[in-house]
């Protein structure tokens, strides 16, 4: 009964303080949201479209499989998706490699690790796949002024048993700070989902990004144009310190899916996967 309690008096508080707390993403309007899960859906999601039929996954602590889990690959970061590729990118707290899980469209699974470069992070935030499957954007922690490209694993890096190379970088002309998720909206358009807590770089905190390429992937250097949409929404019965997590963009109905995690105990309630459209 007193968790019951509790969760009626946040129900209520949001109910009064959501509107006042709206706020807009420029370019783009919320048109609904879903609580995320702490467990499962705190990391990231991406929409998988096969001709079986369509499905978004989550990815969070408790999705990790025992397997990797006990090899130390202990974080699993913002999925993928493209042609029905789906791609799920880990990191462990060594620096020894990167490792990307991945599902081709007819749901067989293979694990392709990647050997750090001397100048690399170990941090593995996320994946995303290009429209074409043919190369994987993953990004570091931190303050960035780049993306790293890969091969696709599986697509047109075929062999698990050797290394995944890096093709190339995207070029930031102006720097990041802690992205968490980005996804392709066109070939040569990115989204991203930044954990910014400072909010020097671009005037505010938790900013969606635009990031537009010069050019469509190719295995080389790219230069990317970075633009703030403006902060997330950032709403809870409780205060204290949001997380941004993943992003996916739905080419079939161009909706946009981010997830915000609440601040406190707040993450099990009213934590939020965020729904927008052009």
């Amino acid at each position: 009964m007193r968790r019951t309690g509790i969760v009626l008096t946040l129900a209520a508080l949001l109910a009064v303080v959501s509107p006042a707390l709206a706020q807009a993403v420029t370019g783009w309007t919320e048109v609904g949201r879903d609580q995320a899960r702490a467990l499962d859906e705190s990391q990231g999601l991406a929409t998988i479209v096969r001709p079986s039929g369509t499905t978004i996954r989550y990815t969070g602590i408790g999705t990790i499989p025992a397997d990797l889990n006990s090899q130390g690959w202990n974080h699993v970061g913002d999925p993928g998706s493209a042609q029905g590729w789906y791609v799920e990118p880990y990191q462990r707290d060594d620096r020894g490699a990167k490792l990307f899980r991945v599902q081709a469209p007819d749901g067989s699974w293979k694990n392709f690790k990647h050997t750090l470069e001397s100048w690399e992070a170990n941090n593995n935030s996320f994946a995303a796949v290009s429209p074409d499957a043919r190369w994987m954007v993953a990004g570091e922690w931190g303050t960035m002024d780049r993306l790293l490209v890969h091969p696709m694993p599986g697509a047109a890096a075929t062999d698990p048993a050797q290394n995944l190379p890096l093709a190339g970088t995207i070029r930031l002309d102006h720097p990041v700070r802690d992205v968490q998720g980005c996804d392709f909206q066109t070939a040569t358009r990115l989204l991203c989902a930044s954990d910014d807590p400072d909010g020097s770089l671009f005037g505010t905190t938790k900013p969606l990004l635009q990031i537009d390429l010069a050019g469509p992937l190719a295995g080389s250097d790219v230069s990317g144009h970075v633009t703030s949409l403006g902060q997330l929404p950032l709403r809870s019965g409780c205060g204290g310190n949001f997380e941004v997590e993943g992003i996916d963009f739905d080419e079939r109905d161009n909706t946009l899916r981010v997830i915000v995690m609440s601040p406190s105990i707040c993450i099990l309630f009213d934590s939020m996967t965020y729904r927008f459209k052009q």
